[in-house]
């Protein structure tokens, strides 16, 4: 696990993009309850920054695709799965493992 950001760095149904080894990373803070997945949505590589944060899922802005935060998921569309990766907190620190 690296640290990545700080708790205070992403606001309560916020997003922060960090890059770690050369890739975009999304940290998505839901009630204090932290996700991070990949950056892109695996449909058409469309930026997640802009992503609609809802029930525990993430909506892609350009065609709607909706993924679990907690397992990259999509129920519409079972072929796609968004990449995510385990988070930990560590006093004020955001850590991921972006293996």
């Amino acid at each position: 696990m690296i640290p990545v950001a700080k708790i205070n760095e992403v606001p309560n149904f916020g997003k922060k993009v960090v890059s770690v080894s050369g890739r975009e990373i999304l940290l998505v803070n839901i009630k204090g309850v932290f996700f991070a997945c990949e950056n892109e949505c695996p449909h058409q590589a469309s930026p997640l920054t802009a992503a609609v944060v809802k029930d525990g899922s993430i909506s892609c802005p350009r065609h709607g695709y909706r993924f679990n935060l907690a397992d990259g998921r999509c129920a519409d569309h079972p072929e796609l799965t968004l990449q995510t990766f385990p988070v930990q907190i560590s006093g004020e620190d955001i850590l991921i493992d972006p293996a």
